[in-house]
């Protein structure tokens, strides 16, 4: 954070505010909002603002495109990069050469459990409800994303299209273990155009769904 970024209070006391509010977007997710944070963490309503504003200036967090609400940014993987397990590190490796080279947002969704949970978000194309359907939506109406379409699918799909919006929409292809259960999704947010040929899309992305098989079915 910027040195002069005192938001209301005694610097110690700013920054331990800060980290909450990073934390408390962690727990709840892409898209909450700032009014959101304030209630949770109990934070005046313009300390919060200040905090946030502050920490998407210093890409901490990032606004959503829809401006409906916030997502942990870059700077927040960066910080994390050096103290994950060796499991996090090749995933976000394999994401991040995903992003490079497609250009394309690519989010990771976990299915363990029976649960959808978003576990790897893009921060350059963080989703949206139009994109790719918040994690409440995702979960309660399995039609709202390509995710979901993945989840409800279950076994039958190595990939789903979903066209969410006029002009954008996704792709979801699934990573199974070696008993054909679906352990993840990857989601690519994509232009239409880049849909008109869902089978050329997913040819682009089969190798790395590999490698995100063996790392995230590994013993």
């Amino acid at each position: 954070m910027s040195p002069g970024g005192d938001a209301g209070g005694r610097q110690p006391h700013a920054v331990r505010s800060a980290l909450s509010v990073l934390e408390e977007v962690a727990r709840a997710g892409p898209g909450i909002t700032a009014k959101q944070i304030s209630a949770a963490l109990g934070l005046p309503r313009a300390t919060t603002y200040r905090l946030v504003n502050l920490l998407v200036q210093d890409e901490y967090l990032v606004r959503l495109p829809d401006l409906s609400g916030f997502a942990l940014g870059h700077r927040v993987t960066l910080l994390a990069s050096n103290a994950v397990p060796d499991r996090e590190r090749e995933t976000a490796e394999i994401l991040a050469g995903m992003r490079a080279r497609i250009r394309a947002g690519v989010h990771l969704a976990s299915f363990r459990h029976g649960h959808l949970e978003l576990v790897d978000v893009d921060p350059d194309f963080p989703l949206t409800a139009a994109a790719l359907a918040e994690p409440p939506e995702i979960g309660a109406d399995p039609g709202a994303a390509a995710l979901g379409l993945l989840r409800a699918a279950g076994a039958v799909e190595r990939y789903v299209v979903c066209a969410a919006q006029p002009g954008y929409g996704s792709l979801a292809a699934a990573v199974r273990d070696d008993a054909g259960v679906l352990v993840a999704g990857v989601a690519l947010a994509v232009p239409a155009p880049r849909l008109e040929d869902p089978a050329g899309l997913f040819a682009l992305i089969h190798d790395d769904v590999e490698r995100l098989r063996a790392v995230l079915t590994r013993g």
